[in-house]
């Protein structure tokens, strides 16, 4: 969850190019498409990904009154869920889990660190947000769930998928990484935080980071499980040490590269310096 405004954005379908980074092989290179959208609040991004139209696919981070536009994205490209895959258990990230899985029947992964938040959401909120439902969360924990695992890969709908365990914002926020190909390409309508095209970066690879890292910012890490100093751990641990042509697809707002973020975002900024200053400012 962030406390920082977004702007409502179009749905927008990217196609890479997956496997090998040599020449182009068509026995070991696959395509993947990603598209997403926003919710209705909060303005969390909720991602759909496949190998390509009329396959399997997995949803992640189906938020707050997405579930009609998230059939129409899956009709438009003939997809069938495979899996719903959360980058960590707030409830902006995690609202329409239970209707997307129960009615497909397939399950739903997260973090073990942030389970309980699937049973009890309300845990992980503050009570500003609490109140906002009268104290009650009309929600629902899906029916089958299962542990994603900290750290490794693990393949759904045909895709290989890094997960990287990455605390602060909550204690069991993850990264989804997908590797990419030399000839990958974002969709032209695709812009950074600066409202830049990106269009044409071939990325190393794409990077779903959730509340870990947003265009300019990070998740906030003052609700219950959050920590700054694990934050930052993450920061310099999990996201540095990314590939600067790795394209970042976060939780909230517009889409960002590492390089643009390793240069720009004053947290990893903060990170940087840290660690290539004076001891004693990050713990190890």
């Amino acid at each position: 969850m962030t406390g920082l405004p977004v702007t409502l954005r179009e749905s927008t379908l990217h196609r890479f190019s997956l496997g090998s980074t040599g020449p182009r092989d068509e026995e070991r290179t696959a395509n993947v498409l990603v598209t997403g959208f926003e919710a209705q609040a909060f303005g969390t991004n909720c991602y759909v990904l496949a190998t390509g139209p009329g396959e399997q696919c997995v949803v992640v981070d189906p938020g707050i009154g997405v579930l009609t536009r998230l059939d129409a994205v899956l009709a438009e490209h003939r997809l069938h869920p495979a899996a719903v895959l959360l980058t960590h258990g707030h409830l902006d990230h995690t609202f329409s889990v239970a209707p997307v899985c129960d009615a497909r029947g397939v399950t739903a992964y997260i973090h073990p660190a942030d389970r309980e938040l699937l049973a009890d959401p309300a845990k992980g909120l503050s009570m500003d947000v609490t109140q906002l439902f009268g104290g009650r969360l009309p929600y629902t924990e899906p029916d089958d769930v299962a542990e994603l695992p900290d750290g490794g890969t693990i393949t759904v709908a045909g895709l290989e998928i890094t997960v990287d365990h990455a605390p602060g914002h909550t204690g069991g926020s993850v990264l989804f990484r997908l590797p990419g190909g030399d000839t990958a390409k974002l969709a032209s309508r695709t812009t950074d935080s600066t409202g830049n095209r990106i269009d044409d970066v071939p990325p190393a690879e794409l990077c779903l980071s959730g509340d870990v890292l947003f265009a300019g910012s990070i998740g906030r890490t003052d609700l219950p499980g959050g920590s700054m100093e694990a934050m930052l751990l993450s920061l310099r641990d999990k996201i540095l040490p990314l590939d600067d042509a790795t394209v970042v697809l976060p939780g909230h707002g517009p889409a960002t590269t590492i390089g643009r973020e390793r240069a720009t975002n004053p947290y990893l900024l903060e990170v940087i310096d840290a660690t290539t200053g004076p001891p004693g400012k990050i713990a190890t």
